[in-house]
């Protein structure tokens, strides 16, 4: 029973597996099985035969002719039924003889059949033992697991090594394929095995494990059970799923290098070792003025020409790479492109980068700079740059002239140290008591980061105002202004100065000016005749409350408090005012008072007593009141003259020495004639308007409206504070928005607007800081922007810059009467705009100015 077991149950494992041999074997175990069968039927017959040969049984022996039959014998018989009692014992027992033999007989053979059967069997159990022990070494050589998936309610059967998953593992862990193999190999293994058990369909996966190892998974239907088989990949083919896997991995990386090189904007291309075309992106189909990079490569079209090709070969055939910039036709288009060309094993990679607008700017900076080089040429300002090693690098004609050096000189590139050398032994430059100090403090301004700024007095006479700028890569650009002229334009003017106190000295009329603050900062002695006032006292500068304190014996409170009122108190618009004050010993004056543009107070005090005795009746008042006003007017004419009619000669003198009709100048003359027509064009700018402030108060003014050019105002306004940029060591920097265009205002009244601003901002800024103008349009206004790194304006003094006699230091060396920032408000709103200001403690201030681009202007014309 054992030995059949087995062979059961190793046919039957055979037949799982899908064996030809256990599945014959088992069909052929089943015939034994049908043999008691046959042999109870073959009894049965045989009885039945027996039974019915019984009465034949009393016969003879066989030969005998009437044969062996129940019918014949009772024919026979002659006593019927005597011999049938007789007969039948006997009939049965020879049918049992019968039987027995028979069944004897069919026992034997079918006995050695089985026999037979049984050995067959043997061997052929002996052979499947043989067949299943070597398949069960083969199933052990590699470490697999099969899995069996029976009915929907059957456990799968597991058999196999399940330490493929892990050591110690346990065998229902292999069914959880999330828990050891990687999410994509899980999910492709799923979905695989359900449609083999839904649909019986077959599979073949390659699966990765968390643990980086590779497994082999076969599906397929067997006997209506879906068989699974899992098996580690090793040696070669382990090699050969890792190099699939890398070339898969490769493939991606391929395509997304091919994606990032199609959506550069340079053309890249791949050659074989012959020259030709392999694959190209597709900023080089667009380049070749192709529909795509496909198409380039079909029809052969090359960006570079033939001789660029050649020379490229060339290269990579010595070993290098083929670098050049060239000018090629490129989507169409004349362009400058640098080709960079390099071997790639049994090919070459290239790539061409449009160099085109950085050539043009190049190309445009190299033209600037010549034309900036031909500008400071021009300059009559002397202009020297030397470098880090403190050899001359650029020197303008100006600089030669100056100095009187030989061009051959300069253009060996000296040091600085030997041109100061060269000019102290020319006796050129200013004499030293110790000159290798003097020379050394000089030459330290290339260890310096800021500007230094030196004053040299020349043995001819000449002054020179000498600028030291530190470059920014070393070494230092010197400016050297020839200031003698201005110098010479001081003198004259404190001269004329002087003349204008000798011209009050002399005057019968009592003149006296009080600033904004009420102090007294001009008298001539008729003031102090006319009130008896000691001259030593006036000298002090004391306030008009003193001087009202001192005159008010002489005169009644109310005729002074007007003065004070017109001298201290707050107007909306400044007028003149006059009035008679008659003094208790009889002395009758008549009192004038002017306001001027800065901000001070003109009064005249005339003696008019002996016009008043004389002449009592009121024509001959009137007569005198209209003379008492002529010459108040011919006063304020003749101080309007003392001021204008000088600088108007100059100018005048300088426009005619200009114009070369008294003879010809030389270059120099006509440097300083420009600088004297360049200065005194501006301070006569200046005090115009200076007196058109006048005009504001009185609501006298009309605005001059036409089209303004923003830069072209930036630039007159600058031009009259030139001097004091440099005398300053002021930076200024300008931004005007190209999209600006024009504007209508008027645009003297805008560059007063502008001159105030950077004046305040030139005043407030140290040595070296910037000032910064811009200007640009927003919306329906045009902008105007002045800003500085000065020390800014506290909170509290912020609220008060803008109404008039206000003036803040704010730590800096500037002074001003307070009418800057009002008169800038005054125009911008007669133009219908408003300021802006932004500012705080040490963070500098900026100064907006709206102005409206046209709607606000034609509503402030109508009006």
């Amino acid at each position: 029973m054992n030995r059949v077991a087995m062979r059961r149950g190793i046919v039957t494992r055979m037949a799982r597996f899908g064996h030809p041999q256990g599945q014959t074997a088992a069909k052929a175990g089943s015939r034994p099985v049908l043999a008691p069968a046959a042999a109870v039927g073959g009894g049965v017959s045989l009885l039945t035969l027996g039974v019915l040969a019984v009465p034949s049984m009393a016969q003879p022996a066989p030969g005998v002719a009437e044969g062996f039959s129940l019918a014949g014998w009772l024919a026979r018989a002659p006593n019927y039924g005597s011999d049938l009692a007789t007969a039948v014992p006997f009939a049965v027992i020879g049918g049992l003889t019968l039987f027995a033999a028979a069944t004897a007989l069919f026992h034997l053979r079918e006995r050695r059949r089985a026999k037979l059967r049984e050995d067959a069997l043997a061997v052929e159990v002996a052979q499947l033992q043989l067949r299943c022990d070597r398949a069960e070494v083969i199933f052990a050589a590699e470490r697999r697991v099969v899995i069996s998936f029976g009915r929907k309610d059957d456990d799968p059967v597991i058999e196999g090594d399940v330490s493929i998953v892990g050591d110690g593992a346990a065998p229902r862990r292999i069914l959880a394929f999330g828990s050891w193999l990687t999410a994509a190999s899980a999910q492709a293994l799923e979905t695989a095995l359900g449609h083999l058990k839904r649909n019986g369909a077959a599979f073949h996966l390659v699966l990765r494990a968390a643990s980086g190892l590779y497994f082999e998974a076969e599906g397929s239907a067997i006997s209506g059970q879906a068989v699974l088989r899992l098996r580690e990949i090793t040696a070669e083919r382990l090699e050969l799923v890792r190099a699939h896997d890398a070339l898969i991995t490769t493939r991606g990386d391929l395509e997304g290098l091919q994606a990032l090189l199609d959506a550069l904007p340079q053309p890249i291309w791949l050659r074989a070792g012959d020259g030709e075309l392999l694959w190209v992106n597709a900023a080089y189909g667009r380049a070749v003025d192709a529909a795509d990079a496909r198409d380039a490569l079909e029809r052969r079209l090359e960006l570079l020409d033939e001789p660029t090709r050649t020379a490229s070969q060339d290269a990579r055939a010595g070993g290098g790479a083929y670098k050049a910039r060239i000018a090629a036709v490129a989507a169409g288009q004349r362009r400058t492109l640098d080709v960079v060309e390099a071997p790639t094993g049994a090919g070459s990679a290239g790539i061409a980068t449009d160099v085109s607008e950085l050539e043009a700017m190049r190309l445009d900076l190299q033209r600037q700079m010549q034309a900036h080089i031909r500008t400071l040429d021009q300059l009559p300002t002397a202009v020297a740059s030397f470098d880090g090693t403190e050899r001359l690098v650029f020197y303008n004609r100006a600089y030669r002239e100056l100095w009187q050096l030989d061009a051959e000189l300069l253009d060996s590139r000296p040091k600085d140290g030997e041109i100061l050398d060269h000019l102290r032994a020319a006796r050129r430059l200013p004499e030293q008591a110790d000159f290798r100090v003097w020379k050394n403090e000089i030459l330290a301004g290339y260890k310096s980061l800021e500007a230094n700024e030196h004053w040299w007095y020349l043995p001819d006479g000449r002054t020179l105002r000498v600028i030291g700028n530190p470059a920014p890569k070393g070494g230092v650009t010197y400016l050297f202004d020839d200031v003698t002229e201005r110098v010479q334009m001081e003198s004259r003017y404190n001269a004329l100065v002087r003349a204008r106190g000798e011209t009050l000295d002399s005057l019968r009329e009592g003149v006296v000016v009080f600033a904004a603050d009420g102090s007294l900062t001009l008298f001539n002695p008729a003031f102090a005749t006319i009130w008896n006032l000691e001259p030593s006292l006036l000298a002090g500068h004391p306030h008009i409350d003193e001087i009202v304190a001192l005159c008010g014996h002489l005169s009644e409170d109310a005729d002074w408090s007007e003065l004070r009122a017109a001298v201290t108190g707050l107007h909306d618009t400044r007028t003149s005012h006059s009035q008679r004050i008659k003094r208790p010993d009889g002395t009758v004056v008549d009192c004038v008072t002017a306001p001027l543009p800065d901000g001070s107070t003109l009064i005249t005090f005339t003696d008019v007593t002996a016009a008043v005795d004389v002449e009592r009746v009121l024509i001959e008042r009137n007569d005198a009141l209209e003379k008492t006003s002529r010459l108040r007017d011919d006063f304020v004419h003749h101080v309007s003259y003392e001021l204008r009619s000088p600088l108007t000669t100059i100018i005048g003198f300088t426009q005619l020495l200009g114009d070369e009709t008294v003879g010809a100048l030389n270059a120099r003359q006509r440097e300083y004639t420009s600088h004297i027509t360049k200065s005194s064009a501006a301070l006569l700018a200046i005090i115009n308007d200076i007196l058109d402030l006048a005009t504001i108060d009185n609501g006298s003014i009309e605005l001059d409206l036409g089209p303004v050019d923003a830069r072209e105002t930036i630039a007159a306004a600058v031009r009259g504070l030139e001097d004091r940029l440099v005398e300053r060591s002021i930076q200024l920097e300008i931004e005007v928005a190209p999209s600006i265009g024009v504007f209508i205002a008027d645009a003297k009244r805008v560059r007063q607007v502008l001159f105030n601003l950077l004046s305040n901002a030139v005043g407030f800024s140290a040595a070296g800081q910037t000032v910064k103008v811009a200007a640009y349009r927003q919306d329906d206004e045009i902008l105007f922007s002045v800003a500085d790194e000065g020390p800014g304006i506290p909170p509290e003094i912020k609220a008060h810059v803008f109404d008039r006699f206000e003036s803040y230091a704010i730590g800096s060396r500037h002074r001003g009467v307070g009418l800057g920032l009002s008169i800038v408000r005054s125009f911008v709103e007669l133009h219908g705009g408003h300021v802006e200001l932004e500012s705080g403690t040490g963070r500098g201030t900026r100064v907006v100015c709206h102005f409206p681009a046209a709607g606000g202007l034609a509503r402030v014309a109508a009006e």
